[in-house]
């Protein structure tokens, strides 16, 4: 039987959201008319959504088509800025996943743009370590049908979700696999199978949830 974890990115694999609002900002301040400036707690509310969710949160008050020709911009001048500022991984990363990618098979699917995970993949240093990975920029599908991709490609028998949101808890529930609360990110969720106080805590979470 092939079992596998599939992993949110932002709030479970690491945190770049300080990084992302740096490039955001400076993405208003220098190509927008747009006196608007958002903060890290702002960005917290904004990641595991969609980029459409995203704009219309952030520019209510533009067109839907402005709002996507703004946000464009900013994930365009993250990926630049992501390129050339490395981000914290949590605490023992490396090691975790190593030892859990010993019995599973490893994934990431995301909600973010095009080329974001990649850049995490890049960073990481342990790329090698996943299997697959899947974002909602490259299929335009949602996060529940991006799961279900990953699951038939790599012909998994038997998985779970790991994420912080509750967007993520509804999305394997769309997905019809268990979901495991990462609750050192940013966000609550409700009806999950196990929940985790750091990401060394998926070890022994896992003994019951895909034994």
């Amino acid at each position: 039987m092939k079992k596998a974890i599939l992993f949110d990115l932002d709030g479970t694999l690491w945190d770049s959201s300080q990084q992302c609002t740096e490039a955001w900002n400076d993405c208003l301040r220098t190509q927008t008319n747009l006196i608007k400036q958002i903060t890290v707690d702002d960005m917290h509310g904004y990641m595991g959504k969609t980029i459409e969710a995203i704009a219309e949160l952030m520019l209510p008050e533009l067109s839907k088509d402005e709002q996507l020709r703004i946000i464009k911009l900013c994930t365009d001048n993250e990926q630049i800025y992501l390129q050339n500022h490395k981000v914290q991984l949590y605490p023992n990363e490396r090691e975790i996943l190593q030892k859990l990618s010993e019995e599973y098979e490893l994934g990431i699917v995301s909600n973010c743009q095009d080329g974001y995970i990649q850049i995490y993949l890049e960073q990481c240093g342990f790329a090698d370590l996943f299997c697959d990975f899947e974002s909602a920029g490259k299929t335009g599908k949602s996060k529940s049908e991006n799961i279900r991709l990953v699951i038939e490609r790599q012909g998994i028998d038997k998985c779970v979700y790991v994420g912080d949101t509750q967007g993520d808890c509804d999305a394997a529930a769309e997905a019809g696999i268990p979901f495991i609360h990462a609750s050192y990110g940013f966000g609550t969720a409700d009806n999950a199978v196990g929940v985790l106080t750091q990401l060394s805590d998926l070890v022994d979470v896992l003994k019951s949830t895909l034994a």
